[in-house]
């Protein structure tokens, strides 16, 4: 095992969580990443004109799950606290409507059932106690059998519940939809499209995704943190653990393509010529940029890709409305929005948009009237491989995601011009997704079991990625990274380990 040579593609949350782990079992670890810096999606953009409040996180920004980091960390004999400023957030999001009302919702349940009891009724408040009930059975029932565990069929998965705890998969509601499911607990619309929200944190539609996702509530209930610097410090600290453990870092290095020899992975080439040789390559990026030769799935066709996005980075002035670090806006007709992206393929009249203001809450560094950090994010058909949005269609969109945020009473006063990024902007930044920033989009109760498991189609190849098990977003990535390594390990070692599914520890998980 010592010695053995690992190349992985891509310094994305995946590939960082592998190098990590896999150069801490003494393996002979070079990460090679196109761009020239750590993170993929979880990406920094330079905007403004203050170069103090340039750098805008412009991906992902919600930090949860910390159980993952702590477990990561803790395996190499550290503490994640040690290397990132972790703030607990007392406001999980603040939600606005055009039509009228404003709802935030709390860590704490009961602070906000008494939210939703003044937004929406006693009856609704009741209804949330009921669902976060719900949420948290079902995070429960699959956090260690699926979500920390080797991509299971789903016969494996019963398997692994064990026919005691069948009641409990039943009530995960595979078979029905999430905007379904909600409309048992609420009776106000405007709470079905919040929660309905969750969907979009796959990629996905509330009327076509799994009542499964409701989860997620659960999940943000046990804690989403704020990161001191910015969620592109969580990248970074993982990037100087694998570091620590003996990883070498390549950047402005780009792949060509996965060398394959007598039936097995022998190394990757590179753009400029390169060929580095590798007993074992961890591919961190999405499925579908993969050959057929070596890809354990098919590539991920364009109406079955999850949403892209258009999202705006920019330093302004806001007033008119109170922010919190995280915001949504939304307008009245949520069905169509959905139905715009994934059967018309446009973009709706008025999207809801979401708006992190870095700035803001407990971590934040913002002073009332000073200058601040904006991503402002409306989602979109992940068509970035066609023709792509011209100026004038980006800047009727800007019209409209900023007249909704305005409508609902916030101004903003951009210093500079936003920076604007669309699907074929997505799609050049992360090849073959048109542009998606999920990968596959979970839809339908076998959502979840299309995605690829750690294994590629050839020996020696190895997967890890939001496009891959157990899914996208920050922690989940991460935990894709952690399970390729620890099969590659498994597979390595060889012995009665070689056929049997990896699970990593989830210790905190609850």
């Amino acid at each position: 095992m010592p010695g053995q040579r690992v190349v992985v593609v891509g310094a994305g949350m995946g590939g960082l969580a592998a190098a990590a782990d896999l150069a801490r079992a003494g393996a002979d670890v070079t990460v090679c990443e196109r761009a020239a810096a750590c993170g993929g999606k979880m990406r920094q953009v330079m905007a403004g004109t203050d170069p103090a409040k340039s750098a805008v996180d412009g991906g992902p920004t919600v930090f949860t799950m910390r159980w993952i980091f702590d477990g990561l960390f803790g395996d190499a004999g550290e503490r994640v606290e040690d290397h990132l400023g972790l703030i607990p957030a007392e406001t999980l999001a603040r939600h606005a409507w055009r039509q009228g009302g404003r709802l935030d919702l709390f860590a704490d349940i009961a602070r906000s059932a008494d939210a939703i009891g003044e937004f929406a009724g006693a009856a609704d408040a009741r209804a949330y106690r009921t669902f976060c009930a719900r949420s948290r059975d079902i995070y429960r029932t699959l956090a260690k059998p699926f979500i920390a565990s080797e991509r299971p069929s789903p016969l494996d998965l019963v398997a692994r519940v064990g026919l005691r705890q069948m009641p409990d998969m039943w009530r995960t509601m595979p078979m029905r939809t999430l905007w379904s499911a909600l409309g048992d607990d609420f009776r106000d619309p405007r709470l079905r499209q919040l929660f309905g929200r969750y969907a979009t944190y796959v990629g996905s539609s509330p009327w076509l995704a799994p009542a499964t996702l409701m989860l997620i509530a659960h999940v943000e209930q046990n804690g989403v943190w704020l990161v001191d610097g910015g969620i592109h410090q969580v990248a970074r600290a993982i990037q100087h653990l694998a570091e620590r453990q003996g990883a070498k870092f390549r950047f402005n290095t780009e792949m060509r393509h996965v060398i394959v020899e007598h039936g097995r992975v022998a190394g990757v080439m590179l753009a400029n010529g390169e060929r580095l040789d590798a007993d074992a390559v961890v591919f961190n990026g999405d499925i579908s940029a993969l050959t057929d030769e070596i890809r354990p799935v098919p590539a991920t066709k364009p109406e079955a890709r999850s949403l892209s996005a258009v999202t705006w980075c920019l330093a302004a002035r806001t007033d008119g409305f109170e922010l919190a670090h995280h915001n949504v806006f939304f307008a009245e007709d949520y069905a169509r929005e959905f139905d715009a992206i994934f059967r018309q393929r446009r973009i709706t009249e008025a999207p809801t948009v979401y708006l992190c203001a870095q700035d803001r809450g407990e971590a934040g560094t913002f002073q009332p009237g000073s200058t601040e950090r904006l991503l402002a994010l409306i989602n979109a058909p992940a068509d970035g491989d066609n023709v792509p949005l011209d100026e004038a269609a980006v800047a009727d969109l800007s019209a409209r995601a900023f007249g909704l945020m305005q409508a609902c009473g916030l101004r903003i006063e951009a210093h500079g011009d936003p920076v604007a990024t669309t699907p074929s902007g997505f799609n050049a930044l992360f090849p073959a997704t048109g542009g998606a920033l999920y990968g596959r989009a979970n839809h339908g109760m076998m959502g979840s079991f299309a995605r690829a498991g750690a294994r590629g189609k050839v020996p020696g190849l190895y997967l890890a990625g939001g496009s891959v098990h157990p899914g996208p977003g920050i922690p989940m990535a991460t935990m894709s990274g952690r399970i390729a390594a620890a099969r590659l390990l498994a597979d390595w070692t060889g012995g009665s380990t070689r056929h049997r599914a990896v699970e990593i520890p989830i210790s905190g998980a609850f």
